[in-house]
C-alpha cells in the first residue's frame, strides 16, 4: 500500500469513528465537505476519495443535490451469502426458511421481553400497511415485511439478530419466485397480528409460538410453490 492509499483507508477509519462517536444514525446527514474535511484534517480529495470507499461498502450514500447521509444498509452487502453465484438457488432459499425457522421464535420471544410502545406501535403500523398492499395488489408488502422483522429483530435487543434478520430476508426477497397465494396472504394477516400482541402483551411464550407457526407456514408455502421435497 503506498503513502497515498494510506492516507484514505486512515481517513475512511476515521470517518467511521466520526460517524460513531458523533452518534449519526442511519438516514442522518453529514456534515458538509468542508467542514469534515476541517475536523478531520485532510484534503478534500482525500476525504471525497474515502467516502467513495463507505459508499461502495455500503456505509453511506449520496442523495444529489442534498448530502451525504448514512446508509440503511449499515455496511451489509446487497447478496452476502453470495446466492448469484450458488447454483441450487431453490435449495438455498429453502436453507434460509429453515435457518429463520430457528431464529426468529427466539428473536420474537425477546421482542415480547424488550420492545418499548413505540417499537410496538410502529409494529401495528407495518401490519396495516402490509395488509393495504395486499388489498391493492401491490409489491410493497415484501418490503414492509422485510421493514417488521427487521424492526421486532431490533426490539429484541440483541445486536446480533438486528443484523441478520435483514440480511436473510432481502435474500430471500431477491432470489424468490414471486407468488400471488391467497390463503397464504390471509394467513399471514392472522399471524402477523398475533405474533404483535404477544408481542405488546410482553407474553414470551405467546409470541414464540405465533412467530414459530408464522416460520413453518412460510416454509411450507415455499416448499410447495417449487416442489422442493
Amino acid at each position: 500500500m503506498n503513502k497515498k492509499q494510506n492516507l484514505v483507508e486512515q481517513t475512511t477509519q476515521q470517518l467511521i469513528s466520526f460517524i460513531q462517536d458523533n452518534n449519526i444514525q442511519v438516514g442522518e446527514k453529514l456534515p458538509n465537505e468542508a467542514t469534515l474535511s476541517e475536523q478531520l484534517q485532510v484534503s478534500r480529495s482525500t476525504l471525497r476519495e474515502a467516502v467513495s470507499i463507505l459508499i461502495s461498502r455500503n456505509i453511506l450514500k449520496v442523495r444529489q443535490g442534498s448530502g451525504t447521509y448514512v446508509s440503511e444498509k449499515r455496511g451489509q452487502s446487497s447478496d452476502p451469502f453470495g446466492l448469484a453465484f450458488i447454483k441450487d438457488k431453490q435449495k438455498m432459499i429453502s436453507d434460509l426458511y429453515d435457518m429463520r425457522y430457528i431464529l426468529e421464535p427466539e428473536i420474537a420471544a425477546l421482542a415480547a421481553k424488550h420492545a418499548t410502545a413505540d417499537q410496538v406501535g410502529r409494529m401495528r403500523e407495518l401490519v396495516k400497511q402490509i395488509e393495504q398492499s395486499f388489498d391493492s395488489g401491490d409489491q410493497r408488502h415484501v418490503s414492509l415485511d422485510i421493514e417488521l422483522h427487521t424492526l421486532i429483530s431490533q426490539a429484541s435487543g440483541n445486536e446480533a439478530y438486528s443484523y441478520i434478520v435483514p440480511i436473510i430476508s432481502r435474500s430471500v426477497s431477491l432470489f424468490n419466485k414471486s407468488y400471488d397465494d391467497l390463503a397464504a396472504k390471509n394467513f399471514t394477516r392472522k399471524i402477523h397480528r398475533e405474533i404483535i400482541a404477544g408481542i405488546a402483551a410482553h407474553d414470551q411464550a405467546a409470541a414464540h409460538d405465533t412467530m414459530l407457526v408464522h416460520m413453518a407456514n412460510n416454509r411450507l408455502v415455499y416448499r410447495r410453490l417449487i416442489g422442493y421435497h
